[in-house]
């Protein structure tokens, strides 16, 4: 496939995304991270009139995006919302032969200060995909326990100095507002030693807040089991992560389909397992090349698995995260 026709965007893993989803021309497909269409353009080129495109983002700016270059074509259908809504929409009701997940934040969302994603770029305080819905990272910060703070740091950025950060935050919002990204950067970056890291030392923080305000993985979670109860048989289940907590949830959502639990022999012998997810790729990450082009590659680790015969309604299990999810309301846990 060639990148440069790709408006401008370069999507990550772009060819291998394409390969693992092994598109038909008649077949339907959803990508649930539309973000600006990159890895969408691609599936569409490769459907015939008879193929079906089904596109969604949490991002009102996304799908105005869709909307303005794909509304048009008959094989399109665009919806605002996470992919953790795909069971719920009644376009997917017949059954798709691939779903893609790009997780994380988008290139575009980074570069717009405004968005609040950024720590290198002065902004409002927000870090909300939907910037319309839900509680932004300003309004958490000034109501959210020192407690909650620093638990919501480690679990979501592994930030070893989540306690300290979490007690420079509540001292200083008791006397000047936290509502632009530098201000918490520099605090941040005020009270965590750099020593030898080469990353910003706001970088966790920032990573953790977001995807608490976002609920990223317990979307992911429940994304997951919806692709599964969503896939025909043979159809194809591609994610791109971008980290190790996403990565993991991944890795191991694969292998519980695909792999029988280990067997413990003081228990009763259970019925037998049947898979019902094959690893088609195990993990895929950019070649020298795309990441000369493209250094946000670096860290893109791409999973493929492909949908057996047999597989069972995951879904009903989606009611036991959300207990899990209480400790962090309205995040995942």
């Amino acid at each position: 496939m060639e990148r440069a026709a790709l408006a401008g965007h370069l999507p990550v893993l772009y060819a291998q995304v394409l390969d693992g989803l092994r598109v038909v021309g008649d077949g339907t497909y959803l990508d649930g991270t539309f973000g600006r269409g990159g890895h969408a353009r691609g599936v569409l080129e490769q459907l015939g009139p008879e193929g079906r495109l089904l596109v969604m983002d949490k991002d009102p700016e996304a799908i105005a995006v869709a909307e303005r270059e794909f509304g048009a074509d008959p094989r399109v259908s665009i919806f605002r919302g996470s992919f953790a809504q795909l069971a719920q929409w009644d376009a997917t009701a017949a059954g798709l032969d691939g779903v893609l997940f790009d997780l994380g934040v988008s290139s575009p969302q980074l570069d717009v200060a405004e968005r609040g994603f950024s720590f290198g770029k002065d902004g409002p305080l927000d870090m909300r995909m939907d910037p319309e819905r839900g509680e932004s990272a300003a309004e958490w910060l000034a109501r959210a326990s020192e407690k909650e703070i620093a638990d919501v740091l480690w679990t979501f950025g592994e930030e070893r100095q989540s306690r300290r950060i979490a007690r420079a935050i509540v001292a200083r919002r008791a006397d000047t507002p936290l509502v632009r990204t530098a201000q918490l950067a520099d605090l941040i970056a005020s009270v965590v030693p750099r020593g030898e890291q080469k990353i910003h030392p706001a970088t966790r923080s920032f990573q953790a807040i977001r995807m608490y305000i976002n609920r990223e993985l317990g979307d992911l979670e429940d994304g997951l089991d919806a692709a599964l109860a969503r896939l025909k048989p043979g159809g194809r289940l591609a994610v791109i992560s971008f980290h190790s907590l996403e990565d993991r949830i991944v890795k191991q959502f694969i292998a519980r389909h695909a792999k029988a639990p280990a067997g413990n022999r003081r228990m009763p012998v259970e019925a037998a397992f049947v898979p019902t997810l094959r690893d088609v790729s195990g993990a895929v990450k950019a070649d020298e090349v795309e990441l000369a082009a493209n250094p946000r590659a670096r860290s893109a680790v791409l999973r493929v698995a492909e949908k057996l015969p047999g597989a069972a309604d995951p879904l009903v299990r989606s009611a036991d995260r959300e207990s899990r999810a209480t400790a962090f309301p309205g995040g995942a846990a």
